[in-house]
């Protein structure tokens, strides 16, 4: 993890900035680092929770959390995927639904419903393959629910793919402990 890139307190933030994550730190009771070195960048890392935010409101919950535990799993990224399984389990999807997300379609174990397996299979030929040869995974899941979520699922892929490069590269542990044996 390179030191060079100083941790901003949320005090040492642009008043904005600081108050549109206030309320995050508040509730989880601490300040991540990605959002302590992100902060350098004040204007686009409010564009990306704003994006965040939004694309997670046109999406039902157990999907967004499809595509963040499945995007953190494919790129490696336990920082968010230890903050998922913590919210998955919050939201009252239980351990075994989070396991048979993070098995990657190896489990099997019937927790996930059909759209949710859809759009588990085009995350990760996104992923997988960059975007390119997708158009089978993304009709079905434009079959199972709609256009419009549809593209919220892609971009919200990107976004996920987005903070996986960042921390990745800041080599950033998650903040908190793993909720789920099995993931550690």
């Amino acid at each position: 993890m390179s030191d060079l890139i100083p941790r901003l307190s949320l005090a040492q933030m642009p008043e904005k900035l600081a108050a549109m994550l206030a309320p995050r730190v508040q509730r989880l009771g601490y300040l991540g680092e990605f959002f302590q070195c992100a902060a350098h960048q004040p204007d686009a890392l409010m564009c990306f929770q704003n994006f965040t935010e939004v694309l997670k409101q046109a999406l039902p919950d157990r999907l967004t959390e499809v595509v963040a535990l499945t995007s953190a799993q494919l790129m490696g990224n336990a920082y968010e995927r230890v903050q998922h399984e913590r919210l998955s389990l919050k939201l009252g999807l239980g351990q075994s639904w989070i396991a048979e997300v993070l098995s990657l379609g190896e489990s099997g174990n019937g927790e996930l419903l059909e759209p949710e397996l859809a759009v588990q299979r085009l995350v990760a030929a996104v992923i997988q393959r960059r975007g390119h040869s997708t158009r089978a995974e993304l009709e079905r899941v434009i079959m199972l629910i709609g256009h419009q979520k549809a593209v919220a699922v892609l971009m919200l892929i990107g976004r996920y793919m987005t903070h996986a490069v960042i921390v990745n590269s800041l080599e950033l542990e998650p903040p908190v402990p793993p909720s789920l044996r099995s993931t550690t």
